[in-house]
């Protein structure tokens, strides 16, 4: 068993927030939204991740997926966003498949990371190792993805052998790491400070937000229910400010409801919650999308008062 290790007041913490494909009730994507949402992103002064499982990226056609990156390069203006390189269903070579929508989201400004993908799922780690290396033969920058299988049934962990093979690579700059197990992520970090310093370890780990108290970064889908929230504690905590802990603290309560078995209905609680903060229309969710019940409703409106009232506090 590992030791616990410090936390690390006054880190800046590099904060990308997946964003929320909302829909509008008659089950067609809210462009204009979306759209919003992203600007609120970027006004937080959060990175936006586009295109990723907050974003049903599983669930789009190849069509949908053009879109999104069309609209948020048109909002960018040259600022910085992420989005997913996703070839689940895509036919043929899975490397080629990858140069094809890293070529794609790179057109467009972003900063691709590869999605991991039902081929590569049962192959043996030499074999994923082997398309990494091939992809980053084009040069960085690059993320990679780990996802645990309670967020899509594609979603693998790797050994620690395979990341420190991951960490030669220069042109892969960071690592999402979502196995909501913290013992594991500490792990990620040790090997990193070890082996390569500079690289990004972002948590997806929604039941332990923290975690970016002891090192990670994160790119989370938990932040795009408020991203105000989140780059109000990422401030505090660069700022040695203890009020962090108590954000955090708000924070994640809404992460343990919302994240809550069956772990992908959080899209669902995450328009239930925009909805009603007013950033969207409709709280309606994908139509193959999970749902989450009205009696939540009571529950985050609660916890959406209560962060008003604390950044409020911030600002008096």
């Amino acid at each position: 068993m590992s030791a616990v290790p410090p936390l690390q007041p006054g880190r800046r913490i590099d904060g990308i927030s997946a964003v929320l494909l909302p829909f509008t009730d008659r089950g067609e994507i809210d462009w204009s939204g979306f759209g919003g949402l992203i600007d609120r992103t970027w006004g937080a002064g959060l990175t936006p991740a586009v295109n990723m499982d907050t974003g049903y990226v599983h669930l789009l056609t190849a069509d949908a997926r053009a879109r999104v990156l069309a609209v948020t390069q048109e909002r960018s203006c040259g600022r910085r966003f992420v989005a997913g390189a996703f070839i689940d269903n895509s036919p043929g070579d899975p490397l080629e498949a990858y140069r094809r929508e890293i070529d794609a989201i790179r057109m467009h400004g972003g900063t691709p990371i590869l999605f991991q993908c039902s081929v590569l799922a049962s192959a043996d780690e030499p074999q994923v190792l082997d398309v990494y290396r091939r992809v980053a033969e084009a040069g960085g920058p690059l993320l990679a993805f780990e996802l645990g299988t309670m967020f899509a049934p594609f979603g693998r962990i790797y050994s620690d052998a395979f990341i420190e093979e991951l960490l030669g690579l220069d042109a892969f700059v960071g690592l999402k790491h979502s196995s909501l197990d913290r013992q594991t992520e500490w792990a990620r970090l040790a090997l990193r400070d070890r082996v390569r310093p500079g690289f990004r370890i972002y948590t997806g780990n929604d039941l332990a937000i923290d975690m970016a108290f002891y090192g990670s970064d994160y790119l989370l889908g938990l932040s795009a229910f408020c991203v105000e929230a989140f780059a109000a504690r990422d401030r505090l905590w660069a700022e040695n400010d203890a009020r962090a802990a108590g954000v955090n603290d708000l924070l994640q309560y809404l992460g343990q409801i919302a994240f809550r078995a069956p772990v992908p209905a959080y899209k669902h609680s995450a328009a239930q919650f925009l909805k009603l903060r007013s950033r969207i229309a409709s709280d309606r969710p994908h139509p193959l999308g999970l749902r989450r019940p009205e009696s939540d409703l009571p529950l985050l409106q609660d916890i959406a008062d209560r962060l008003d009232c604390a950044l409020s506090g911030l600002s008096s």
